[in-house]
């Protein structure tokens, strides 16, 4: 099993001032994409308190502080009313169950917690499968950048990192289900076209940077078919495995055989199916539970374009031809990786082990060569008993909130990313039939982190080269090299009569 999809289940929905760039992808099914939480409000009710005025009379006070079940009356910090997260953080259930019909349970409080990071990190395991069973959403983070399934491994609870990653499968499904009508409209209104793209990656490691590779992409669209071929089936965890393949997407085909892959060299195809088997799960689960939880951030608060300069004496704006197209050249400014390692949940071993391959990797190894085995790994002992009431946490403020689970093991690191875009006003193609196309391809390895790159407020023009990071230590530039539209033969959409069809041949697809 590839680091792609052990690391692939810690990206969370991308907050609406940072993208989330590098993390790797966290779908657990081949489609990448997860239904982004509805900001909802507070009940009627509440939604407009942000100042709890006491009613004069005491016995209509007692009452309304029995309805409100809030703060201090008067509290400055009591801006907002949270019911549902008060039953979890209480292990209520009864009353969870009454208002879980009436009240978002998409919610985040004061500190960014959704009730379910709530219930993973208290062991309120009533609480989370309730909340579950009513499709709370797993793909979204707090505001330290952790998601529920990253607080359940630290809490080390093996039924519910299962029961998280399971839903997680489930809602990646859900969603892609849901996009696909819009994505297949907006095929069908796309003329034909073919497109070639090479990827050439980098990193500031030395041994690293000997060994990274580069691709050549070609993509044909027709109709509401896309092909994509590459020669590069895998690049995660610092390895890469060269070949040459195929991915077809047909979209008038039924989901669950809307996308092959083609091994051209060994004349076999898989269809690539979203659903895991139980033994996968586990596998996934074991690996999850013995590796560190990663969380890395593009910041682009401050993000910001200046036109790159050309010249020593005579300095002048920079314009060059990229491919068959003339393009302005920006420098990219305010960039920040944010990263966070959390191993509060390893053993001694698992850390020395982890190391140990990793340095393997950056020499040049590979998995194979480790003969890692994970073993079933048992829950951890839970952490002591919460001691935090719930006004200490809820009052608690924005950006301190008091930890809830396991003593934490967190390392944060801070480093500025320099990028260089060049944007051409020749391009035939617009950016949004760019993100239409990519969102098809989007879910295999690196082309997720071009889709979400190109979604920023780029200046005018379309992005014929560009830097983006793919890892912490690694950056990709992607160049788009050629594009003509026209019609293809539709042969190149079906599967080869000689291919065989092999399902175990990719297993993380």
């Amino acid at each position: 099993m590839t680091g792609e999809k052990i690391r692939s289940l810690r990206r969370d929905h991308k907050p609406s001032k940072d993208e989330d760039l590098l993390e790797p992808e966290e779908e657990a099914a081949a489609d990448g994409t997860f239904t982004r939480p509805n900001k909802f409000k507070s009940s009627k009710m509440f939604s407009n308190h942000k100042v709890l005025r006491s009613p004069s009379n005491p016995a209509l006070l007692q009452n309304h502080n029995q309805q409100i079940g809030t703060l201090t009356i008067g509290d400055s910090k009591a801006d907002t009313y949270f019911p549902v997260h008060e039953c979890v953080f209480k292990g209520d259930i009864r009353r969870l169950s009454s208002f879980i019909r009436t009240h978002s349970i998409s919610q985040k409080d004061n500190h960014g917690n959704t009730p379910l990071h709530l219930a993973v990190m208290l062991g309120n395991k009533e609480c989370a499968h309730l909340l579950l069973a009513h499709n709370a959403p797993v793909k979204v983070k707090n505001a330290q950048g952790w998601s529920p399934l990253a607080e359940a491994i630290s809490y080390g609870d093996r039924q519910m990192i299962t029961a998280l990653l399971r839903k997680l499968k489930q809602q990646s499904r859900e969603s892609v289900e849901e996009k696909r009508p819009r994505l297949l409209n907006a095929l069908k209104e796309l003329g034909d076209f073919y497109l070639e793209l090479h990827w050439d990656f980098q990193s500031w490691v030395p041994l690293l940077s000997r060994i990274l590779p580069s691709d050549a992409c070609k993509i044909y669209k027709h109709g509401i078919n896309i092909r994509l071929d590459t020669t590069l089936i895998d690049f995660t965890d610092m390895k890469c495995q060269r070949g040459d393949l195929s991915f077809i997407f047909h979209g008038d085909a039924a989901p669950s055989e809307s996308f092959v892959v083609l091994d051209n060299e060994q004349k076999v195809y898989q269809r690539i199916h979203h659903e895991e088997s139980e033994m996968e799960t586990e596998e996934e689960v074991d690996i999850l539970m013995s590796s560190d939880i990663y969380s890395a951030t593009l910041s682009t608060k401050s993000i910001s374009f200046t036109r790159a300069q050309t010249g020593w004496l005579f300095r002048e704006d920079k314009t060059e031809r990229v491919g068959n197209f003339l393009a302005d050249f920006y420098s990219v400014n305010g960039l920040i990786l944010e990263s966070r390692k959390r191993r509060e949940h390893l053993s001694e071993e698992d850390i020395l082990r982890n190391k140990a391959i990793m340095e393997s990797l950056s020499k040049g190894g590979n998995l194979m060569e480790q003969n890692f085995e994970p073993l079933r790994r048992q829950s951890l002992t839970p952490p002591p008993p919460n001691t935090i009431t719930w006004e200490e946490y809820i009052s608690a403020e924005n950006g301190k909130a008091p930890h809830l689970g396991r003593e934490l093991a967190c390392k944060e690191n801070k480093k500025t990313f320099k990028a260089t875009i060049a944007m051409s006003q020749e391009f035939p193609l617009g950016i949004e039939s760019l993100l239409n196309v990519l969102e098809v391809i989007a879910p295999f390895k690196h082309f997720n982190k071009l889709r979400e790159f190109v979604q920023m407020k780029l200046p005018p023009g379309f992005p014929v080269k560009l830097d983006i990071p793919v890892f912490p230590t690694i950056t990709a530039t992607v160049t788009f090299q050629e594009f003509r539209y026209g019609e293809f033969e539709e042969s190149i959409f079906t599967i080869p009569e000689e291919y065989k069809e092999d399902p175990s041949r990719f297993p993380d697809l």
